[in-house]
């Protein structure tokens, strides 16, 4: 990996879309550190200790609120938006051509997804300001609304820092983003682990245990998200004039996680919702009982995690992946699965194929992003970089290694993949 970098640096394009993607995370991390227009520093100060760990939708979105800044909500309304557009995208049919319509239409909803974040930051940033009342130097309405309009602002610089990300830089912006906040809350995490085995012999053993854990559970995640399933596919010969064409065989490859990292931030968004709504109000007791049964570390919560990650790992497989489309496709250009006949019966293996392989490494991910909850069961310790986070770092990582070996076999340098 080291001479991928080495040999990355060395193109100057490639070096520069580097140095603007850390450019980027530098500002993102800067923004964290500037406060809310009107809120009492010190009481920030004594409540630190109290607000320092957050639920883990908060270190995906922005891992701000412990910090009380401008950029308190991150890139947690861009990513709701997002899924609402992916439902909207199979319940309204103009929406689902505009998909369809390529370039132009995902121009237009993505147009449409910026406009809804704005509205959800709104009310978003209206909940947090309530939230933060009994923080603010003064109580005027002024004070109040240029909080609203400071908040809506950092996460529209958030949502536009991420598509640059996207457009000039390495990779996708917002898993950058959601990368670098997941990284930047880590060494908390290792404190309270070193902390944690510095008290007996017993709480070192616990300690090595976990570590272990936490290995496999990496080992794993690698796994999975390399892990492809291998369609064979023959192409027919093609006579043209006294000249034969295709006739090849190749393979579609299908991986076993396609949503990947994209199913476990949709579930934890729909998870973390009431705890949104009680930004707003202030939550009477029954509603308090459905935010605690809600969170993962409760038995419930945790069983319904596990099944939004697995119905949001099929939702999103079956946007990106068409069988129907692919045995057109394939049915077009005289290519056919050796055993399959053309047309239906390839688009009904295809289907058979993909869910069962998506079964596979949605319950694989599932059990991965137990882990952290499954530890703090076990040993009641909050371990904030296991399971889920591990997942979405180790998944960001690869993609950005990817995007840049594919910059360098387009200049004719051999990259990391292929050793």
């Amino acid at each position: 990996m080291l001479k991928l970098f080495i040999n990355s640096w060395k193109v100057k394009e490639i070096r520069n879309k580097l140095l603007y993607t850390l450019l980027i995370l530098a500002i993102v991390r800067l923004g964290a550190h500037i406060a809310i227009p009107g809120i009492d520093v010190v009481s920030i100060k004594a409540s630190q200790e109290m607000f320092s760990t957050g639920t883990l939708y908060n270190v995906i979105a922005g891992g701000y609120n412990s910090r009380w800044s401008i950029m308190a909500m991150g890139i947690g309304p861009y990513i709701t938006a997002s899924i609402i557009m992916q439902l909207l995208t199979v319940a309204i049919p103009k929406i689902e051509q505009l998909h369809k319509e390529g370039e132009e239409g995902r121009k237009k909803i993505t147009t449409y997804t910026r406009y809804l974040t704005i509205v959800l930051s709104i009310i978003q940033g209206i909940g947090v300001t309530f939230s933060y009342s009994s923080m603010f130097l003064t109580d005027s309405v002024f004070i109040k609304i240029y909080c609203v309009i400071s908040l809506v602002a950092g996460t529209a610089l958030v949502m536009w820092l991420a598509e640059q990300i996207t457009a000039k830089g390495l990779s996708n912006g917002s898993s950058m983003i959601i990368f670098v906040n997941i990284v930047s809350n880590m060494p908390s995490g290792i404190t309270a682990l070193v902390q944690y085995g510095q008290t007996d012999v017993a709480s070192i053993i616990k300690v090595v245990a976990i570590l272990l854990i936490l290995i496999v559970d990496l080992v794993f995640i690698v796994y999975i998200n390399q892990g492809e399933r291998r369609i064979p596919v023959q192409y027919s010969a093609k006579m043209a004039g006294r000249r034969t064409f295709g006739g090849q065989g190749t393979f579609m490859p299908i991986k076993v996680s396609t949503a990947g990292v994209i199913a476990i931030i949709f579930a934890l968004s729909l998870l973390q919702f009431p705890e949104v709504i009680s930004q707003f109000v202030t939550p009477g007791p029954t509603f308090q009982k459905v935010i605690e049964v809600l969170r993962m570390t409760h038995p419930v919560g945790a069983v319904l995690y596990i099944v939004l990650i697995l119905f949001f790992s099929y939702f999103y497989t079956s946007i990106v992946i068409n069988p129907n489309e692919i045995a057109e496709n394939m049915k077009k250009n005289g290519g056919f699965i050796p055993g399959i006949r053309p047309g239906q019966p390839t688009s009904a293996f295809i289907s058979r194929v993909v869910n069962r392989i998506t079964l596979i490494g949605a319950i694989v991910f599932a059990c991965v992003a137990m882990v952290p909850v499954i530890l703090q069961w076990v040993f009641g310790l909050n371990v904030g970089f296991g399971g889920t986070t591990l997942i979405i770092v180790v998944g960001v990582c690869l993609d950005l290694v990817k995007s840049i070996e594919s910059q360098l076999l387009m200049r004719h340098y051999k990259g990391f993949l292929q050793n």
